[in-house]
């Protein structure tokens, strides 16, 4: 695991990225790259790194550099990724501006969308797949896990003119109708991606789509789903 720093001009902050190389790293070859917004929910909770390892060792998973990008406190979260966040396009512009081609000078990638992931749970899954609508070429392949899904987002996948381009794995726990929220609320989050599901199987062939049974609104289910997202979407290219 290494830090390296940004300073980002879009968010007018110093953003840390917490990178992780597979245990076989060598820059005499190319590397996918996926980026994780939640990145220490994702590191701690998710346990990515072990199941990069393991993925690796076992061939199920390409040459793939782990990017995790954390957020200050839950307001700092929705704002930056909530599609109605005052940064919310601000951030968008930092990662396709700033953070991809710091990787790219940093690594050896491959520099095709089609080999950069954005990957996130519920507000940080919404921020993925907005990102990747309005950017597919640089972000062609999206991993979301419980999005939060409302008007905004299944009109920005409606609309979408390269929405086809883009590799797409999605899940929802079918208990997931009473989520709490950021502003202490409760909402159903089960209806609305069953809902943005229908319109992404309509326009998009390379999408993939599970319920989780039982499957409720935290890091249990999330985590043990891991294996089968990174293997669809970091597939051997």
């Amino acid at each position: 695991m290494i830090e390296k720093q940004i300073d980002s001009h879009y968010l007018n902050e110093t953003m840390t990225l917490k990178i992780y190389q597979p245990e076989t790293f060598s820059p005499l070859y190319k590397y996918q790259i996926g980026i994780m917004q939640d990145g220490d929910d994702y590191y701690q909770l998710g346990r990515t790194a072990t199941w990069s390892d393991r993925l690796h060792d076992n061939g199920d998973m390409a040459n793939t550099i782990l990017v995790g990008i954390h957020y200050r406190d839950k307001y700092d979260r929705k704002n930056k990724y909530h599609p109605d966040g005052s940064q919310h396009h601000s951030y968008r512009k930092f990662l396709v501006h700033e953070a991809v081609p710091f990787l790219d000078d940093l690594f050896p990638t491959y520099h095709m969308g089609q080999t950069r992931a954005l990957i996130g749970d519920s507000l940080a899954g919404t921020l993925a797949l907005m990102t990747a609508l309005t950017y597919p070429n640089t972000f062609g392949k999206v991993i979301m896990q419980s999005p939060y899904v409302d008007q905004t987002v299944k009109q920005a996948a409606q609309m979408a003119k390269d929405i086809h381009s883009i590799t797409i794995y999605h899940t929802i726990g079918t208990a997931e109708t009473a989520v709490d929220t950021t502003d202490g609320d409760k909402s159903d989050f089960l209806t609305p991606n069953r809902e943005l599901h229908r319109l992404l199987q309509e326009k998009n062939t390379d999408y993939t789509y599970h319920e989780l049974q039982d499957g409720r609104h935290t890091w249990k289910y999330w985590q043990n789903d891991l294996k089968r997202a990174f293997t669809r979407i970091f597939s051997p290219i």
